[in-house]
């Protein structure tokens, strides 16, 4: 962590390295939304957020469907504590499948892997590929009061994405 670099992208990028899961939005094949919980990874060699999905699942027909997706990351609820001040980040990112053994796929991979070590059979079977979420921009609330608005840059460099 650079001491120059602001409180709320440090935060940003706790939030993205501690948490594992994630809840994804994506659009219905009627246009109605679909939320399903996720496990996500961070590639920086790619710069985006990482995805293994199955084809039978309806999130990976929905973004098949249209590439348009959120992704919601919250801190988890500590019980009896107040809940409306918890940090999260809603990204707004763009789905691209990435096709089996290309180099993007070997990246995101390794990342995936490198977080999940315990799913490395599932990436053996045939219905499940990976996903990666370019982000476009994002709404952090990182506490009661501290909250902002993000381009697809801020976001990149808060992940430390960027070189």
């Amino acid at each position: 962590m650079s001491s120059h670099e602001p409180r709320l992208s440090q935060a940003l990028r706790e939030l993205l390295t501690r948490q594992r899961v994630g809840a994804l939005g994506t659009l219905g094949m009627d246009g109605a939304p679909w939320v399903s919980l996720v496990p996500f990874a961070v590639d920086t060699a790619l710069r985006v957020l990482v995805l293994h999905v199955s084809a039978l699942a309806q999130h990976t027909a929905n973004l098949r469907r249209d590439a348009r997706a959120s992704l919601l990351v919250s801190q988890a609820e500590v019980a009896g504590e107040p809940v409306h001040a918890l940090p999260r980040a809603m990204l707004v990112t763009q789905a691209q499948t990435l096709e089996s053994g290309s180099e993007a796929e070997l990246s995101a991979r390794n990342a995936y892997l490198q977080r999940f070590p315990e799913a490395a059979h599932m990436t053996a079977l045939g219905d499940f590929s990976f996903v990666a979420l370019t982000p476009l921009g994002a709404r952090q609330v990182a506490g009661f009061g501290a909250a902002r608005s993000l381009e697809a840059d801020e976001v990149v460099r808060a992940l430390r994405l960027a070189p």
